[in-house]
């Protein structure tokens, strides 16, 4: 029997197209998904070891292989953000390969926040769960990092705006990897020309061309309420700066 061991993470950012992109990689014929997209091991699992973690992924019979080369991975959008997750990923898997969605920082917050209003983990307004977002996450990042098995249920479910700031997040995993194992799409792209984006991956992946039947997108059943005018313009010049420098850095324009 053989082992499957990940060959790719897809590491965020939560709600920028993750369960989408996921669920159009398992359609392809030499990609065996994880038996969960989200295993978070590499965030709030990590006092498992190893065993338990790659128990997630399938194993494969001789019978089965048939002389082809098959890979798996997992997605969980927590890692991008989690302040140790690039670390461990690095000391198991330093050739893995990396996969990132990001998503216009504005809509991905209100996504974000409506998502945590439907399970019942959120009771303030919008407005005031971003006005209270920096009392929340006060000195949470540094008790994760210093106790290495601290949980924060607030880093993880009310980083509304925090998460959006993905320049902060990137240079913290090429701390570790080099820019050649990551592969930066755009949720808005993946939107509109699915099947570009899915090649894209593919050719990364080192897997050859495949067509999906569909491309259906997933998690869209949350509330449309509109985000307040007067806020929307505030979180456009809160995150101008930020998204300025992300595409300097990156040398590729966003458009948010």
């Amino acid at each position: 029997m053989l082992q499957l061991r990940p060959s790719f993470l897809i590491i965020g950012a939560q709600k920028c197209g993750t369960t989408s992109l996921y669920n159009y990689l398992a359609q392809h014929p030499l990609i065996i998904p994880a038996k969960n997209k989200e295993i978070h091991y590499f965030d709030i699992n990590f006092d498992q070891d190893i065993n338990w973690y790659l128990s997630h992924f399938h194993l494969l019979s001789s019978s089965e292989q048939k002389g082809q080369f098959f890979i798996t991975g997992e997605a969980t959008p927590y890692y991008v953000f989690h302040p140790l997750v690039a670390k461990r990923v690095f000391n198991l898997f330093p050739d893995i390969k990396i996969i990132l969605l990001l998503r216009n920082p504005i809509e991905r917050a209100y996504s974000h926040y409506k998502h945590e209003k439907e399970l019942g983990y959120e009771t303030l307004s919008f407005e005031q769960a971003i006005e209270k977002e920096e009392e929340r996450l006060k000195g949470e990042t540094d008790k994760i990092i210093n106790t290495e098995k601290y949980y924060s249920f607030n880093h993880q479910h009310y980083s509304y705006l925090s998460r959006g700031l993905y320049l902060e997040e990137i240079q913290l995993w090429l701390k570790y990897f080099d820019l050649k194992n990551f592969l930066i799409l755009s949720f808005e792209e993946l939107i509109i020309n699915p099947s570009k984006i899915y090649t894209e991956v593919l050719t990364f992946l080192n897997l050859p061309k495949w067509k999906n039947k569909d491309y259906l997108k997933y998690h869209t059943g949350l509330t449309s309420e509109e985000m307040k005018m007067n806020t929307r313009k505030e979180l456009m010049n809160y995150f101008k700066i930020p998204n300025k420098l992300l595409n300097e850095y990156l040398n590729k324009d966003f458009n948010w």
